[in-house]
């Protein structure tokens, strides 16, 4: 049977971590997390990367004993962005004991919400989902543990009024975004963040999964902008920058959402990409101490779940990322209830008991409580130097006035209609 490369890497995903699994479970005391993503659909872009990282670094923590005796075992599905699929594989892994969900995926992950609060399950909403759930006490079981897109909106903002000196009076920002829910979701940020700053903004929205682009970005030139914002994801973004190119618009002046990576980049063309902006949730290469440890005690031992070449990539740093985020909920369960085993429950209270965490380095000073679920929206700029990306701003949250704003008052709504 021959496959083709959707079909070879979440074959390959699968099998990883059914070896991962079956090894784990030889174990007496072991933590399961659900791992059911999108392999093959719409997150193909980011997805194997992603997992790659997290299964990296729960092998890692098992390979140093685990957590107070336990280890992790990571239960993995492809759901291909099917809200039916993704339905089936939590009902699935809640029955098989998991203590968390990661879908990975905007649609699954809304869908799941309602199941979620009912059954005390922990729904990680990694770099994506819904903004509002950062509010802890309208979504208790619905974990983001990252930057959510109104706060990476703001901080775009706040970054592109630094290299203004502070003054964006007159200025005129554009925004180029995919036509869906992910896509609009900053605009009420940046139509505020117009008012109260004073420049001149305009949206520049364009049909899933956005190929054709050509029309848009004439659009974009004739606006005249003195920066442009760009919000896709995977092919989308690599249009989105050619098409940006092609009507010469400087690369220094576009900046991106957190999703663009070095593989982008690439087909792009390394050194036609030269001077890309883009905001980081998570550092990125293998300068972090996690990244090193995993490539010398996991990679370097022929343990790795994937590619050695992956390790350090900006979606393989968010899989780390975020299983660090996990497992340190996992810990802070355990040292609370040294004697009985981690529930969903007790991981939930670990959970929102994070406090100023930085996997060594990897992230910002996260902070998770039982009324903020993002972390405190804290984010980065890096540059595309031409070979990889490259900070150019510190650790730093946004206009968290006006965020909070828009999370309390759609939170709100849905503890009104449940919508």
């Amino acid at each position: 049977m021959k496959l083709n490369l959707r079909q070879y890497m979440a074959a390959g995903a699968v099998a990883a971590v059914s070896t991962f699994s079956s090894a784990v479970m030889a174990q007496e005391k072991v933590v399961k997390f659900g791992f059911p993503q999108d392999f093959t659909v719409v997150y193909t872009f980011v997805t194997a990367e992603y997992s790659q990282g997290q299964r990296d670094y729960l092998s890692l923590v098992n390979e140093r004993g685990g957590i107070r005796g336990y280890k992790f075992s990571a239960e993995i599905v492809d759901h291909g962005s099917s809200v039916p699929r993704g339905i089936e594989a939590y009902e699935r892994f809640k029955r098989e004991g998991v203590v968390l969900i990661d879908p990975l995926s905007t649609p699954v992950a809304r869908a799941l919400v309602p199941r979620a609060m009912a059954d005390k399950m922990n729904l990680i909403m990694a770099y994506s989902g819904r903004s509002d759930a950062a509010d802890g006490t309208a979504f208790p079981y619905v974990m983001p543990l990252s930057t959510n897109y109104w706060s990476q909106a703001a901080s775009l903002i706040e970054y592109i009024s630094r290299q203004e000196k502070g003054d964006l009076k007159g200025k005129r920002i554009a925004f180029a975004y995919i036509d869906s829910g992910y896509g609009r979701e900053p605009l009420p940020v940046l139509q505020e963040l117009a008012k109260r700053k004073g420049f001149e903004f305009q949206g520049f929205p364009y049909t899933s999964p956005g190929n054709d682009q050509s029309a848009v970005w004439s659009n974009v030139r004739r606006f005249k902008p003195d920066w442009s914002i760009i919000w896709g994801a995977g092919a989308g973004q690599v249009v989105s920058i050619k098409e940006a190119v092609r009507n010469g618009i400087p690369t220094d002046r576009i900046a991106s959402v957190a999703w663009l990576s070095e593989s982008e980049m690439n087909v792009i063309g390394n050194d036609a990409a030269k001077g890309i902006l883009k905001l980081e949730v998570v550092a990125g290469g293998r300068e972090p101490k996690v990244i090193a440890d995993i490539m010398k005690e996991v990679v370097g031992r022929g343990k790795g779940a994937g590619k050695a070449e992956i390790v350090g990539t900006t979606y393989y740093n968010m899989g780390v990322a975020m299983a660090t985020l996990m497992v340190e909920g996992v810990r802070l369960a355990l040292e609370k209830n040294p004697n009985a085993a981690p529930t969903a429950e007790s991981v939930n209270e670990g959970l929102r008991s994070i406090t100023k965490f930085t996997a060594e380095g990897l992230l910002p000073a996260v902070t998770i409580s039982k009324t903020d679920h993002q972390g405190g929206g804290q984010s980065r700029v890096a540059q595309w130097d031409g070979r990889r990306w490259v900070a150019r701003s510190d650790w730093f949250a946004a206009d968290q006035d006006i965020v909070w704003q828009l999370i309390k008052a759609s939170s709100e709504e849905f503890k009104k209609t449940g919508k």
